[in-house]
């Protein structure tokens, strides 16, 4: 069985998630797109060393700043994982012991936790998105890009007409996607997508809150990272990757490195990932919104902990 925890950045779920897990005796895994990275640790609100000592965390670390992880090695390392690990329940008195580390040696378990903000991340594995394994061409890329956006879409709409009614005219990323996986693979991205859905039962938790709220968390966790070191860990990762590293163009690395470059106030950097995460909560809530099978809750509830752990039986039962 796998529970996934999810909603838009900062609205509690990595707290709420290591206190459930804790209870269940089990184990998180992530679903943080930037978390997966190494040394980038302050601005993606990563769990703490003693955090993932307390509940092991897979997920975390496992990529270098240099590398891009694509959504289908994600995919792929989390099914691997959650495969290890047995997909029905056990009552809670019968729940067996977990390994106390991710690289000991695995033993079943009671239900995973899989979380995060990163919708994509979680699609994929709550409906099994058949992803075409077709690793970024820079080369290709680049030349694709040089003939213009109107000229690839007109490419793109002769090859495969199916996924230019699927995406914007203007929508460069994802055109470039499709015709990367056409002219690699010689098939339609169209062709080779598509769900298959897990056959282990799933409960997806969603928390929530007023904008007012939400808006609040965002820039009391921004001032955190802030004392935190958040900018000296970006003059730590421009020093040792250089400023051009795509990662730190990233929401709070981007605007420290502003900070840093002379273009902004601190304060105004401040005020300005403030901004851009308030900007980025509001498309992440629209995303999971749009998901039908989320059971949401109050995340300003102090009865929060017991309302889920309550849904959670009433699941298992």
């Amino acid at each position: 069985m796998l529970i996934v925890i999810c909603g838009a950045t900062a609205s509690g779920k990595s707290g709420l998630a290591l206190k459930l897990a804790q209870r269940l005796n089990t184990v998180i895994l992530s679903a943080d797109s930037r978390q997966v990275y190494r040394e980038f640790d302050i601005g993606t609100a990563k769990p703490s060393i003693a955090e993932q000592q307390l509940v092991p965390h897979y997920l975390i670390d496992i990529c270098e700043p240099t590398e891009t992880l694509t959504l289908a090695e994600y995919q792929e390392q989390t099914q691997s994982i959650i495969n290890k690990f047995p997909t029905t329940h056990s009552p809670k008195s019968q729940l067996p012991q977990i390994p106390t580390s991710p690289s000991s040696p695995t033993s079943p378990t009671p239900p995973t936790l899989l979380v995060g903000g990163t919708g994509l991340y979680i699609k994929s594995i709550t409906r099994g998105l058949k992803i075409p394994r077709v690793a970024p061409h820079g080369n290709l890329r680049s030349q694709l890009s040089s003939l213009g956006q109107n000229q690839l879409y007109s490419f793109l709409s002769q090859v495969d007409p199916v996924a230019t009614s699927k995406i914007h005219p203007n929508d460069q990323v994802r055109t470039l996607r499709a015709l990367e996986v056409y002219y690699v693979t010689g098939k339609t991205i169209t062709s080779q997508q598509g769900e298959n859905p897990p056959h282990y039962p799933i409960l997806q938790i969603g928390l929530d809150c007023d904008v007012d709220s939400l808006d609040r968390r965002i820039a009391q966790r921004t001032h955190q990272m802030i004392e935190m070191g958040l900018v000296s860990e970006v003059t730590k990762l421009c020093n040792k990757y250089g400023q051009d590293l795509p990662l730190l163009n990233t929401l709070g690395y981007g605007e420290m490195k502003q900070y840093l470059a002379g273009d902004l106030s601190l304060d105004a950097a401040i005020a300005e990932t403030i901004l851009h995460t308030r900007q980025f909560a509001k498309r992440q809530r629209t995303w999971f919104r749009n998901i039908q099978d989320i059971n949401w809750f109050e995340a300003n509830n102090p009865d929060l902990l017991e309302n889920v752990w309550q849904k959670i039986q009433e699941y298992i039962r």
